[in-house]
């Protein structure tokens, strides 16, 4: 015959008594995972902050060192600068320099015989300063002006187109020409008996580089603004 169990189902005891679970059970243990979820997302926050704060404060630590080195290398970068600047004004200047000399050359070539110099001016542009003639106007280069004394008119026609032979030349300006007393013997043109005619000519070079002025004059490097390395370098030596 097959036993049968008349205890009730509630009253029974050991593996034969029912279980006695609920929805209580899932609940407790669904907010256990939960809790258990948000300590670990928690802590996995907090040592990323931690991670990323350690990081700021080593990028700020390498900032710092890096103006530091910055401030310390500062002269060098402006001495460099300073020097660069002086090379090109050395530069410029020496590839606008004029060579005179060699218009001196070429004047003495072409001077006729019959012309005597009072006087000689070099300068430029034509139209500032000394060497300004009002019969070239205004030269964009240096001019030559030129005061003497010749034997006649034709003489004077000669030696201006004699001084645009000169190489360089672009234009040449009778500014006066005076022929009879007051040319010679003492006269305005203060030339000899035998020079009857007294000139002022102008000779321009306006295809001629203009000499540049110097910038950064006041920019100059005095022995105390020098880099300080080099003279700690010097010590040591």
């Amino acid at each position: 015959m097959r036993p049968v169990n008349l205890i009730p189902p509630d009253q029974r005891r050991g593996d034969s008594a029912p279980l006695r679970t609920g929805p209580l059970a899932y609940i407790v243990v669904g907010a256990l995972a939960l809790a258990l979820l948000g300590v670990t997302l928690l802590v996995l926050t907090s040592n990323e902050v931690a991670e990323k704060k350690d990081e700021v404060a080593t990028l700020h630590r390498e900032d710092v060192a890096a103006q530091a080195r910055a401030e310390r290398l500062a002269p060098y970068s402006q001495f460099q600068a300073l020097s660069q600047q002086r090379m090109e004004t050395v530069a410029s200047l020496a590839n606008s320099r004029f060579d005179w000399p060699r218009v001196m050359r070429e004047l003495a070539l072409v001077l006729p015989g019959d012309v005597l110099l009072n006087n000689l001016t070099t300068g430029g542009p034509a139209g500032e300063g000394e060497s300004g003639g009002e019969g070239l106007g205004g030269s964009q280069g240096p001019a030559l002006e030129l005061t003497g004394c010749t034997t006649g008119q034709d003489e004077v026609a000669r030696f201006v187109t004699a001084l645009k032979d000169i190489d360089g030349v672009t234009r040449v300006g009778l500014q006066s020409s005076v022929v009879g007393e007051d040319a010679g013997g003492g006269g305005a043109g203060e030339c000899p008996p035998a020079y009857v005619a007294a000139f002022q000519i102008s000779a321009a070079f306006d295809a001629a580089p203009v000499p540049l002025a110097v910038e950064g004059e006041e920019a100059e490097l005095e022995p105390s603004e020098e880099p300080e390395g080099e003279e700690a370098e010097g010590e040591e030596g």
